[in-house]
């Protein structure tokens, strides 16, 4: 199926999409050259029965190829705390970040991620220039108490108030 070109400036896109409130995670994997991760908003769950989750990842990104040797993959939901993370693993190094991880199941997940799911990688998706990579839940845990990290219009920002 061929979809038909439509004039929509990539840069309108983005800032449209923008307007939509996201958690902010960080999807991890292990190969044999090491630990590795990379900052992404794109992530879903999809299924309950099996347990399947979702994320969406660029064509170009160097993290393609290490999902794809690894076959496995570690979604960490970013507590509100974890603003440095996010851009740290978004392309903006931190060199005061240190030990950031610790092992959930033979992958590094972030040290106080509000949430973790640990999943193998069951189908990919060709999708323009990304690729979704749609992983089976193997593993997951939560702190009931954190506060998630989100993304709004470009910027950084938390839950006001938490509903009764």
């Amino acid at each position: 199926m061929t979809l038909a070109t439509v004039d929509i400036d990539p840069q309108a896109l983005r800032a449209c999409c923008g307007r939509f409130a996201t958690g902010v995670t960080v999807v991890t994997t292990r190969t044999p050259e090491g630990d590795h991760g990379m900052t992404i908003s794109a992530f879903m769950s999809v299924s309950l029965d099996p347990p399947l989750v979702c994320i969406s990842v660029g064509t170009g990104a160097r993290m393609l190829p290490k999902l794809r040797t690894s076959n496995r993959y570690a979604v960490n939901i970013l507590a509100e705390n974890m603003r440095a993370h996010a851009l740290h693993f978004a392309g903006r190094p931190d060199a005061g970040l240190r030990y950031l991880f610790e092992d959930r199941h033979g992958l590094p997940v972030l040290r106080g991620a509000a949430a973790v799911l640990v999943t193998d990688v069951v189908q990919t998706i060709e999708a323009g220039d990304h690729v979704l990579v749609i992983g089976q839940v193997t593993h997951l845990e939560q702190c009931s108490t954190a506060r998630p990290l989100l993304h709004h219009a470009g910027r950084f920002g938390g839950v006001s108030a938490h509903a009764a």
